[in-house]
């Protein structure tokens, strides 16, 4: 690994151990992404496995659109990582990070017959992309987990295109995932929904 794809790899590291830090990712869960190619998509993803309070960058994979391997390494990615690239094509972002706090697994489980939960009327809103207001009703939508990915896959993709507007989206019983143009900006989003969230929940 050499060049951006190092730095890249560096401050995802370091994003980890932080989200660590702030019990956002406790123990081996969560991963985070940077598209590091558009043509073909290529992502640098955390592997498997690791403990993010002990996350390097010798920990991340390159790998393709398939969530494949792009060059030998004996790391085994993100077992979610088909979700990255979905997200990083439908919604063109740079950057894909997922959490596991305890908020968004509480919430995602209490709201996940509604289909989603709503988040409006807080300043903090402004923190998330495009968002210029207070009064904005901020939807997240809610899937059900599965350990099939491609089918997980598939319903991600339904779910991104049909609320074009959303920020983020969870996992019932498992957690946030959330993206930005860059890096930075993704972990701002983390930041502002992970706020969000607890707001919500202690309501």
């Amino acid at each position: 690994m050499i060049g951006a794809s190092q730095d890249t790899a560096e401050r995802l590291a370091e994003t980890g151990r932080r989200f660590y830090a702030r019990g956002w990712v406790m123990g081996t869960s969560g991963n985070f992404s940077a598209v590091t190619s558009r043509a073909p998509l290529r992502l640098l993803i955390s592997s498997s496995g690791v403990p993010k309070g002990e996350l390097t960058a010798a920990h991340f994979v390159d790998v393709d659109a398939a969530g494949q391997p792009a060059t030998p390494t004996t790391l085994r990615p993100s077992a979610e990582t088909l979700l990255h690239a979905v997200i990083a094509e439908v919604r063109g972002a740079g950057a894909v990070l997922h959490t596991h706090s305890i908020w968004s697994t509480v919430l995602s489980l209490r709201h996940q017959a509604e289909g989603g939960l709503a988040i409006e009327d807080l300043e903090m809103l402004k923190g998330l992309a495009g968002v210029t207001t207070h009064a904005h009703r901020e939807w997240v939508p809610i899937l059900a987990n599965s350990q099939d990915m491609p089918a997980l896959g598939d319903a991600l993709r339904r779910t991104l295109t049909a609320h074009p507007e959303a920020h983020a989206v969870l996992l019932a019983g498992h957690g946030m995932y959330t993206w930005g143009e860059t890096v930075a900006d993704a972990e701002r989003h983390v930041e502002i929904l992970e706020f969000l969230l607890e707001i919500a929940g202690r309501r």
